[in-house]
Order: structure tokens, then C-alpha cells, then sequence
């Protein structure tokens, strides 16, 4: 039989595509992350299913059972906002079903981090989606000291508590590079914000934070990358310009310049 991964929305209940209604509509069951709020979103759509939930930490313990009903029949794993199994359960019942030969099919939808990297300013052509990061300072800071050096955008989940903090050891880690943050996303609230990390202060200042948030914050090679044509006073300005900019050691332009 089928397990179908239905994407729901994270905010706006009209994000949902109709295949997902199509989908959630036909199958015999549906395992839920947390079905209070499930139930509000299939309530909405006028579907009445059985429900069963499926949640952290209990994924391993109800992992054999749910597979048992699905070598019979159909089901839709949703989760309680977003795609299943982004930074959300979903990982070890899908583990399971294909080692027991039960056919996946996954369809696109909401997710939180896409619209924000897409709308962030920093570039989106290589990235990495990191989840939520460790809470402890200490595990943090050697986490993102893992990270520091990879040129991709970074992608991260983190709550409004937590939030500060995490870009506070961020710039002690990774110096100053631009970041962005989004908030209540597909919600009537949304809101993205771009800075600095030197700029943080400010921010947090200026700005309301609810709910969980969007991170992302710009790669070591975009970080070292000039936004504006350098002050050049000096021949070493020149010297560091090109370093930075394209690699070219001080040795190799005056080789150059010598072979003029």
C-alpha cells in the first residue's frame, strides 16, 4: 500500500495545494503529529478520517504498528504545520516502510525556511538547512564553529526565547556577516528582517518576535565578499582588495607587475 507525505500549511490555510485535499480526502487513515491540531485544519477542509498520532519521543513505539496497517492500507502522514520530517517526526516511520517495501510518495508543499531564504538578500544558489541548533552555549558555539568555515548560506529554525542568544554566539563565532530573520511566515503578521550581526542590538530593539523563526545568515564567501567598491589609499589597499575579492596572493601581483 501507500504512505503519502502531505505538506499542510504553517500559516495561511490557503496554502494547501489540492492535490493534498485530494489526497488526505482517499486514504483510510491519517498519522498525525499532535491531533488537536489536526483536527482543526481537516475540520476545515470538511474531511473526517481517523487519526493516529505520531509524535517525538514516542516515534520508535508506535513505528511497528502504524507499518503493520500500512502493508494494508493507505495513509497520509501529515505534521502539525509544514512538511513531515523537516525538522519534524516522520524520519523513522518512513525508514521503516520502505524496508518493508511500502511505496512513498512525498508531494510538495509548505515549508517555512523556503520562502524565507528565497526573500532574504543573501544568495540561495547553495545553502544548507541546519534544523534547530543546540541549546547550550557551549554545544552551540562548537556546533557553529563546525559550520563557520562552509561558503553556503545557513539556514536555521529557532524559537523567539532562544533567539537572541543564538545570534549573539553566532557573531562571536562567526564575526560580522549579514543575516535575516523571518517571522510569522504565511501568517498575518509575517515579516522579514535583514542586518547585520553587529547590528543586533538594534534589532532586537526595534522588532516584536513571536513564535518560531527563520534564520539565515550568509556564507563565509559571500561574508568576505565587498557590497560597495573598496577606499583605495594605498597600494596595499590594492593588494588586500584582490586578496579578498579574488584570491591573488601580494607576491603574484608584483610578479605581474614586474613582467610589465
Amino acid at each position: 500500500m501507500t504512505l503519502y507525505v502531505v505538506p499542510v500549511p504553517i500559516g495561511n490555510l490557503k496554502d494547501i495545494t489540492l492535490r493534498a485535499i485530494e489526497i488526505l480526502q482517499k486514504v483510510d487513515f491519517i498519522i498525525t503529529e499532535d491531533t488537536r491540531y489536526s483536527i482543526k485544519l481537516l475540520n476545515h477542509l470538511g474531511i473526517k478520517k481517523k487519526c493516529e498520532s505520531y509524535y517525538r519521543p514516542k516515534e520508535s513505539l508506535k513505528v511497528e504498528k502504524l507499518v503493520n496497517r500500512l502493508l494494508t492500507r493507505d495513509a497520509a502522514l501529515i505534521t502539525d504545520s509544514g512538511t513531515p520530517l523537516i525538522s519534524d517526526p516522520g524520519y523513522i516511520l518512513i525508514r521503516r516502510a520502505i524496508e518493508k517495501g511500502i511505496h512513498i510518495v512525498s508531494l510538495p508543499g509548505p515549508t517555512a525556511f523556503v520562502p524565507v531564504l528565497v526573500a532574504s538578500g543573501i544568495n540561495p544558489a547553495l545553502f544548507c538547512f541546519l534544523g534547530f541548533p543546540p541549546r547550550r552555549n557551549g554545544h552551540l558555539a562548537r556546533f557553529l564553529k563546525k559550520v563557520a568555515e562552509f561558503e553556503c548560506a545557513l539556514v536555521f529554525y529557532e524559537s523567539r526565547r532562544r533567539l537572541e542568544n543564538f545570534l549573539r554566539v553566532a557573531f562571536s563565532v562567526f564575526g560580522n556577516r549579514r543575516f535575516c530573520i523571518g517571522k510569522e511566515i504565511s501568517k498575518k503578521n509575517e515579516k522579514i528582517i535583514r542586518a547585520e550581526l553587529k547590528d543586533l542590538d538594534r534589532v532586537l530593539r526595534s522588532e516584536t518576535l513571536l513564535g518560531e523563526m527563520v534564520v539565515v545568515i550568509e556564507g563565509l564567501r559571500e561574508s568576505k565578499r565587498p557590497d560597495r567598491t573598496p577606499e583605495i589609499n594605498s597600494l596595499d589597499d590594492i593588494f588586500i582588495y584582490f586578496k579578498e575579492k579574488y584570491g591573488i596572493s601580494k607576491n603574484t601581483i608584483k610578479r605581474a607587475m614586474m613582467k610589465k
